[in-house]
């Protein structure tokens, strides 16, 4: 479904292109915006925090065990993983080991890339365009902002009209006054 906002039509989610030089001819990464976590949410179950009374506090959660902890870590590391393949998918991957049907692989998508042969830096550049198509950081709004500045620049140094208040109208009154 398509919407419009000011005249502009939004019909899908935001990419980021990301061209990566080769000899043999550039490969061209697309990095989508994942709209929604629900199917990462049907694969992978978020810890849960032991409860254990604790004298002075009484029944508390024990965020701070080790083993939670690390159940926590595990799951931010698939979600990031679910999420870089799933943005990748209009690059067409094709990937050997990892299964979007099975949570344990997903954690080797930066492996598998730098098995192919991509170097540490450019295997970054794909985490950084994943994270770019999945965010909205300040500069991104500042470089908007700037942009639409400009078009409203640009549009008033079209205009035909006057840029300044005429100082009196035909009957003598400024202008300012008639409202």
């Amino acid at each position: 479904m398509a919407l419009n906002i000011g005249g502009q039509t939004i019909d899908g989610p935001s990419e980021e292109i990301l061209v990566l030089p080769r000899s043999n001819g550039d490969l061209v990464i697309t990095a989508r915006a994942v709209l929604s976590m629900e199917d990462f949410d049907r694969y992978v179950r978020q810890p849960k925090a032991k409860r254990a009374f604790v004298k002075g506090k009484g029944n508390v959660l024990l965020t701070e065990d080790p083993g939670f902890v690390k159940e926590m870590e595990t799951y931010g590391e698939k979600r990031f993983a679910f999420m870089a393949i799933k943005s990748l998918e209009p690059s067409e991957i094709e990937w050997q080991t990892v299964k979007l049907e099975e949570p344990a692989t997903w954690v080797n998508w930066t492996k598998e890339l730098s098995d192919a042969g991509l170097s540490e830096f450019e295997v970054q550049r794909i985490v950084v365009c994943v994270m770019q198509a999945n965010s909205l950081d300040e500069a991104k709004l500042k470089e908007a902002r700037a942009a639409f500045l400009r078009g409203l620049e640009e549009a008033a140094e079209k205009s035909s009209g006057p840029d300044t208040e005429q100082g009196n109208t035909p009957s003598g009154q400024p202008a300012s006054d008639s409202e």
